[in-house]
């Protein structure tokens, strides 16, 4: 009787046992697959870390979610040749530079990803943005572009934006003739399968119209905000030459009478508040580079001018449609092919006639052997209005000289 007992109780601590560690294992799997659950559900927040380069914050809780970019054994060589200025000791190095309008070299040590600084101010990495914004869809142009240089600017935008907001990468080859840009680029670009796609163009259109058939197919808080809001980054510079990252100051774009594109100084007053540095910038005009727009506000507005050719004044005249502005990477190139040099002219002197009213005279002050030459006319409006309501210094200037 007693052994009975015994065994009673053995195995009813056995199966009491058994049971215990079936429930600890079968509650421990259902708080993991919620908590993937919860991670794979649109953000309520996101704020890139300096080591990581998304953080995504759930109240006070903060879980990583990390891009891993796999050292590589030169990488600490490649590295050490930032800053190094050495195209002009070789003429066939130099003769790249004069192709590409940088060091080509350094880029192709550097290879096809690139870690880079968050430049930010401080108060960018305190601030949340709303879970549900619209999609972007990012649209690159290139032509005979250094396929390193070309593949980083894809890698850096799937690396660094977050894929709840990034809904395509629309690549536009403006007939390039450079081989690595054809079967290597189709290869390398499996790696974001689904997210880019490639158009190539099958004769030479130009940046302007290349940019159009881009957008053709299928910053976002402030435009969420607003529909008719047209969103522009601070640009940081890599340098030509050396290659090296240099971050921006607080700047805002505008042009001269010469109708030069330039960056000027934020107005103290436009920082007021307590967002400071970290809110919405009005700027006279964009840089034309990088913007974000809404595909039907763009549509609506008319587009780029379809007549300008290549590139050249279409970010003042899309400025002079829209107006206002906030953050990627630009790469200043040397020297400007004789064919862009006239496609600059005859694109600026659309601009002058079509927008500038009775202020043409102060651009042909300046540019005296254009004033006879001749255009087509597009429209009409008033650039009296922009001067007085979003530009006035620009007048300022006029009556000052």
């Amino acid at each position: 009787m007693r052994n009975a007992i015994i065994q009673c109780l053995f195995y009813g601590s056995l199966t009491f046992g058994i049971w215990t560690a079936l429930l600890f294992i079968y509650l421990h799997h259902n708080h993991v697959s919620s908590w993937q659950k919860k991670s794979q559900e649109p953000l309520s927040a996101w704020s890139p870390g300096k080591k990581v380069h998304q953080q995504i914050i759930y109240g006070s809780e903060q879980i990583p979610k990390p891009h891993v970019i796999v050292k590589r054994t030169d990488e600490d060589k490649a590295k050490s040749m930032l800053g190094t200025d050495f195209n002009h000791t070789n003429p066939e190095l130099h003769k790249e530079l004069l192709k590409y309008g940088f060091n080509v070299i350094i880029s192709r040590s550097l290879g096809i990803e690139r870690e880079v600084p968050d430049t930010r101010s401080k108060m960018c990495l305190q601030k949340h943005y709303p879970a549900h914004l619209p999609t972007a869809s990012i649209v690159i142009c290139f032509y005979n572009e250094e396929f390193n240089a070309l593949f980083r600017t894809v890698s850096s935008v799937m690396n660094l934006m977050s894929h709840y907001f990034l809904g395509e990468i629309i690549l536009v080859d403006d007939m390039s003739k450079v081989d690595d840009l054809k079967e290597k680029l189709d290869y390398h670009l499996e790696t974001f399968r689904g997210k880019v796609k490639i158009i190539r163009n099958k004769k030479r259109e130009g940046l302007i119209r290349a940019r159009l058939i881009g957008a053709s197919h299928p910053l976002l808080h402030a435009i969420a905000k607003d529909p008719k809001m047209v969103v522009c980054p601070l640009i940081d510079v890599i340098d030509d030459r050396t290659l090296e990252y240099k971050p921006s100051p607080l700047v805002r774009g505008t042009f001269d009478w010469n109708l030069q594109f330039k960056w000027d100084n934020v107005f103290s007053y436009e920082m007021d508040g307590p967002e400071g540095p970290t809110k919405p910038i009005r700027s006279p005009a964009m840089s034309g580079g990088i913007f974000a727009i809404r595909r039907h506000y763009f549509n609506e507005i008319g587009q780029y001018d379809k007549d300008m050719d290549f590139w050249g004044g279409e970010n003042l005249e899309l400025s002079l449609r829209v107006l206002q502005i906030l953050f990627l990477k630009y790469k200043k190139q040397t020297g400007k092919p004789s064919i862009i040099i006239s496609a600059m002219t005859h694109n600026y002197l659309r601009l002058v006639h079509v927008w500038l009213d009775e202020y043409k005279e102060q651009f042909f002050l300046r540019k005296p052997g254009l004033k006879y030459v001749t255009y087509r006319n597009i429209r009409e409006c008033s650039f009296q209005w922009y001067l007085d309501n979003v530009f006035p210094e620009l007048e300022a200037s006029v009556n000052s000289s």
